[in-house]
């Protein structure tokens, strides 16, 4: 069942609720306001799909390579 982000229009208070996407909005859970549904971040992955992000990542950062270098040995400007 998924995680839906809401913020009560009364109090400002802000809770999760797992419910079926065709419910009703919850009202909320401190002072029983009307709330209004919030998307604060993209939904987490697992599995195979985190995988394929994790090498997609990846591919798209600058590959450094040591037979690349052309300072000096006392050079530290690639090491971390």
């Amino acid at each position: 069942m998924p995680t839906y982000d809401y913020q009560c229009r009364q109090c400002q208070y802000r809770f999760e609720a797992k419910h079926r996407i065709s419910d009703p909005q919850p009202c909320c859970t401190k002072c029983g306001g009307a709330c209004s549904k919030l998307i604060l971040t993209a939904p987490a992955t697992h599995g195979v799909m985190a995988a394929g992000r994790e090498q997609a990542i990846h591919a798209l950062q600058a590959q450094h390579s040591n037979n690349a270098h052309r300072h000096g040995p006392s050079c530290s400007c690639c090491r971390h």
